[in-house]
This record gives C-alpha cells, structure tokens and sequence, in this order.
C-alpha cells in the first residue's frame, strides 16, 4: 500500500468530506438502506429486547399457572406452546442476538475501523434476524406456535405426533435464523482479524475482541448440526424419510446427539462474549487494568473449544456406555476452569482495584459473578453422572439453566447498556433509577430461581403444567411465581430509565467512565464515519496510558479523550487520513501492519431484498406450495445477482 505522508491535515475540511461520504439520508429510503454498523447495532439491541419482553411475559403466564397446584389456567396445549415459544425466544431470538448487537455497535469502534468488513452482510443478518423472528411468532395467528420444546425431541415432534404446522414453523424458522447467524459470525471473524489499527496486535486485542471472536468462531462449527438436524426433521415429516424412527433403521437419539451438539456450545456462545464485556467493565470501575489478561484470554479461547466436548452430558439418562458418560463427565467438569480462571481474574482485579466506583454497571457486574457462581456450581454438579440421574428432567435443571442464562446473559447485557449507552445515544442513564433497577431484578431473579433448586430435589418434574397439592412444590412454586413478577417490575425500571434518558437525561461527555478502551476517544454518539484519523495503539488500554495515573477522576479523562488527537494541521501517514469514498485500513492478521485499503459499500436494499425473498421462500415451503416455493427460489437468486452486479463505486 502507499505509505506516503499527508504534509498539512486539515481536520475541519476532513470532517465535512467524511461526513459527505459516509452520510446516510434521513429518509425512508435511507431507514431501510442503511448499512451503517452502529444503527444496525441499535437495531439488533432493540430488537432482541423486544423478544426478550415477549419471552418474558411468556414464562409470567407459565409462572401464573405454577402458582398453586390443580390451576387449570391454562389447557396442557397452551402451556406446552407457551413454554416452547419461552424457550426458544429466549435462546435464539434474545440470548445470542442481544450480544450481537453490543459487537456490531461496539467491534469496529474497539478496533479502529470506520465499519464492518462486510457492510451489506451486517444488513442482511439483522433483517434476516427479525424476519425470522416474525416468521415464527406467526404461528400464534394460526393457534400453531411451536409445542415441542426448544430442544424439540423426537418422536414427539415427528409427523405421527405432532400433524400440525407447529414444528414445521419451528424447524423452518430455526433454518432461517442459522442463514442469519452465519453470514454474522463471519463478518465478526474476518472484521476483527482484518481491520484492526496499527498497532492492535492480538496480544493487545481487547478481551471483548477474544470473546466475540471466540464465539464465532463456535457458530461456524455449532451451527451445522442443528441445520443437518432440523433438514432431517423436515424431512422425516414432509417426505416420509426414517432419519429418526427406529423401527426403519433411523434412531431418536441421533436428533438429541445433533441438537446438543450444537446446544451445548451455544450455551457458551451466548455467554462468552458477555464475559468479554464484563472483563472491558470492572477494570474501568477498578481503575486498573484486568489481572491476567493473557490468562483471561486463553481461558475464552478454552472455554470454547472444551465445550465442543461436553454434548452428551444432557444424555447421561439415555442409556449410554458407563466410558462415554466418564468421558463426557470429566470434560463437564473440565469446562469450570477456564470459567474459574476468569471468575478469579475479575475478583482479583476487585481486590487489587486503585479506587472502586459502584456505579449501576458495576453493580450489575457484581450481581454477575454472584450468579455466575452459583449457575457454575449446580452445573458441576449434575456433570456428575449418578447426581445427573436423579436430578434429570426435574426443576434442579432449571434452576441451573436459568441461573446461567439469567444469570451470565441478561445481567452483563443490563451492565452494558448502562455502561454503552451514553456512547450509544449521548445521554447518562440515571443512576438512581439504575440502581433500584439492579436491586428489584436481583432480588426477583433469586427469588424466581434459587426455590427451583429445592423443588427439583424434591422432585418436581420440568415441562409439567401443572400439579397435585401436598406434594410438598406449593410454598416453592408460590414464591417463584412471586420472584417472577418482581423480576418483570425490575425489567420495567430499566425500561422507564431508558426512556426518561432519552428525553431528558444528562448529556454525556466522550468519556464519562474514564475507560481505556478506543471507542470512548470519540464523541457521543459517534459521528458516522467514527473515526477522521484513524488511530493507533501502543499498548492493551490506550487511553489510560496517555496519562500519568489511572485513578484521575473521570471528568478528567473526558476532557482529553482522544489517544490519536492532533493539532489543526499536522503530518500523517496517508493511510491516517483516508477519505477517497467509504474506506477503511486493512491491516495483517497478526501484527495489524498497515495492508492495504478496503473500500466499503454505501447504502442499498439488497440486502432486505433478500431476507424478504428468503421470508417468502421459507413460507412456501411451510404451507407446501410447489409454485410459489419456484417463485421464492428465483426471487432469492434475483436478489442475489443484484446484491452481486458490480457499481460504479467498485469501479472508481
């Protein structure tokens, strides 16, 4: 690439050219063309909070029933559907996409980079994400939500068991959303090896970086066998195969070795990437930077490749050879160290803290590890076979899973929108409201989860709707269902914060938290090319080491945010100033040396073309029609070919 020197930069006349060419029109045009990483962040982000909010009052309708033994609130259908949609939101339209939408917003801006590596992609996956989602809650019009579970075991959701559309709209929405995920984990995994900042070697990556980049990674190796599973199903119940049913050669068990062989990873995959942020988060209310970070690291990395191990612990009641439980129990246990080594790195960087600000993310963060702690222990404990037989398929499982996802999930995603959100909209949440917010979820949450414990070794069984009384569940499931409402109320404060910041809250400076991280050395919000030069880094925390102490107040830290400020005119290496169309530096994988240039795209409806193309597709198929599922087909393609024609700005 050229390496020549700009002699006079005129930072004024910079702005206004980038702002020229990366601006995308406030029209509807502009609404739905856009393809601008921090809006299609946002998106993501409001999004998968709607779905968290359906999945919520979903498992408040279940907890209704719970409430009392003998309720018949709700008909066994219902519940069954109720549950299944439950789980399903909160999995694959909340869990992962949530996260999605905090690395979208955030990984250009923690690199350097001015966007994505593929601009268009970022669109497609989030239009793909919600048309999805939409695709599958249609099945309430049609009273066919799905009803077996968001695990799905066979037989109960083949044709002989469940004729209806039900799992038809859960096998071929799923399908959809793995388009999504895919095109997604792809983009996170080529931007963050190829548009990081000189400087950014990846030993001095951001620990988010390692964590979104790590479960990404996991995506493209997970997420075949839940697709090879769910064709499989498709199959079974539209074409007669015998991929599942025993007595023809095919076997149940192969759909739970499929599913949990995906399942399991993703459990890791909607968690690590909120670890990542919560290692990005306590060092900054520490004022200090992480202990271990290269520990921390490899422990992400670790976790997900030791969880690509641990599958058939969900089939310990299966019957399976007492070798392959050994095998699949020590690496269940196996998986708690890297969890450990990163549970110790942030208490150690508690302990040792230069000065401790307890602001509502930090608190968030707190509640975190406490329910990290005590998720990680009950899965420990049914990684042991003989306590995994007796605790299978009761209400001690729930607990764990809850603990985990609630737990290690919602809890860092609250702490991040505290803690980003300034960035995000250039206004402070407030701090009061934040943290009666993080006092009634914390207190709902145990309340709603830790009695499941004591139900389940009492054994009650899961996926029941409802009971007999004198069995000993009443008091345990009255103050779950209790818990429950307390937790909607806490999710209800932070959604009243949100919106009274956004009307009046107090204005945020570039760096209200005093963090170390590049995205605070821009405004808020920032403007839309992100960066006019682009920066450089010499070390893991480079706007702490523009100054000589970390325990500077944040204000101070605010007023000199930027590591790459420069004078009015100054001399630069051309790469710094790039300002030829949309363009951003493309740098070595390793070392981020200055590589090349990477032209970007402007604003285009391909890509929602397509997600409606592969809507209209994926409905076809569900009501099985041969003419219009020729027509989705071509549309597909069409959409296709256009996303792929050559324009002039490719030719420039």
């Amino acid at each position: 690439m050229a390496t020549g020197v700009v002699e006079r930069v005129d930072l004024a006349a910079l702005t206004d050219r980038l702002q020229e060419e990366w601006h995308t029109p406030r029209t509807l045009y502009g609404w739905f063309a856009t393809v601008d990483h921090k809006e299609i962040g946002k998106r993501y982000l409001v999004t998968a909070f709607l779905f968290l909010l359906f999945g919520g009052l979903e498992a408040a309708a279940m907890r209704t029933q719970l409430a009392r033994p003998e309720s018949r609130l709700f008909s066994p259908e219902a519940y069954d559907q109720l549950f299944s949609m439950h789980g399903t939101t909160m999995m694959f339209w909340y869990a992962s996409p949530v996260l999605s939408g905090f690395s979208n917003y955030l990984v250009p801006l923690l690199i350097g980079s001015r966007d994505m590596a593929f601009p268009r992609m970022n669109a497609f996956a989030y239009w793909a994400f919600l048309l999805s989602g939409l695709f599958v809650y249609a099945s309430f019009l049609g009273g066919a939500a799905p009803h077996g579970g968001w695990f799905a075991y066979v037989p109960y959701t083949s044709v002989q068991y469940s004729p209806g559309l039900n799992m038809d709209f859960y096998a071929l929405a799923l399908l959809f959303l793995t388009i999504s995920t895919t095109g997604g984990a792809v983009n996170f995994i080529v931007t963050i090896f190829k548009l990081r900042c000189p400087g950014m070697s990846v030993s001095r990556m951001p620990l988010m970086l390692w964590s979104t980049l790590t479960a990404s990674v996991s995506m493209i190796f997970a997420l075949p066998a839940l697709t090879a599973a769910l064709i499989f199903l498709e199959l079974d119940r539209r074409f007669g195969t015998h991929f599942y049913e025993p007595t023809l050669g095919g076997s149940a068990l192969l759909w739970q070795h499929l599913f949990w062989v995906f399942g399991h990873p993703w459990v890791y995959i909607v968690i690590l990437p909120a670890t990542g942020m919560a290692s990005m988060m306590i060092p900054t209310f520490c004022r200090r930077p992480i202990v271990g970070h290269t520990y921390v690291a490899l422990a992400t990395v670790s976790t997900g490749i030791i969880g690509f191990g641990v599958w058939a612990h969900h089939m310990f009641a299966t019957g399976m050879p007492e070798l392959s439980a050994t095998f699949f129990s020590a690496a269940s246990m196996a998986v708690s160290i890297p969890s450990g080594m990163q549970v110790l790195a942030w208490l150690g960087t508690i302990w040792s803290a230069r000065r401790h600000v307890f602001a509502t993310p930090m608190l968030f963060m707190l509640g975190f590890i406490v329910l990290f702690v005590i998720g990680g222990i009950s899965g420990v404990m049914t990684a042991s076979v003989p306590f995994d037989l007796q605790a299978t398929d009761s209400y001690f499982v729930v607990a764990h899973l809850h603990y985990v996802l609630v737990g290690i999930n919602l809890f860092p995603a609250l702490a991040a929108f505290y803690f980003w959100m300034p960035k995000m909209t250039g206004r402070m949440l407030s701090e009061r409201l934040g943290k009666w917010n993080f006092w009634v979820l914390f207190t709902g949450v145990n309340l709603a989860f830790f009695p499941m414990h004591v139900a389940g070794l009492r054994g009650m069984p899961r996926r029941v709707y409802t009971y007999p009384a004198h069995m000993g569940w009443d008091g345990l499931n009255m103050v779950e269902t209790i818990g429950a409402y307390v937790t909607v109320v806490g999710v209800l404060l932070f959604i009243i914060n949100v919106v009274l910041s956004l009307r009046s809250g107090r204005r945020a400076t570039s760096n209200p938290w005093g963090a170390s991280s590049l995205e605070w050395s821009v405004s808020s919000p920032p403007p839309e090319y992100n960066f006019a030069v682009l920066p450089t880094v010499s070390g893991r925390d480079p706007l702490w080491e523009e100054y000589d102490s970390l325990s500077r107040p944040a204000a101070e830290h605010a007023r000199n945010p930027a590591p790459t400020r420069i004078p009015a005119s100054s001399e630069l290496p051309d790469w710094r100033v790039l300002a030829d169309g949309r363009e951003t530096l493309d740098s070595t994988i390793l070392d981020a040396d200055p590589q090349g240039v990477l032209r970007l795209p402007s604003e285009t409806l391909w890509p929602l073309g397509l997600a409606l193309a592969l809507t209209a597709l994926f409905s076809a198929l569900l009501f099985r029609s041969p003419v219009w599922t020729i027509a989705g087909t071509v549309a597909t393609l069409a959409a296709v070919v256009g996303w792929l024609w050559p324009t002039q700005e490719f030719w420039t």
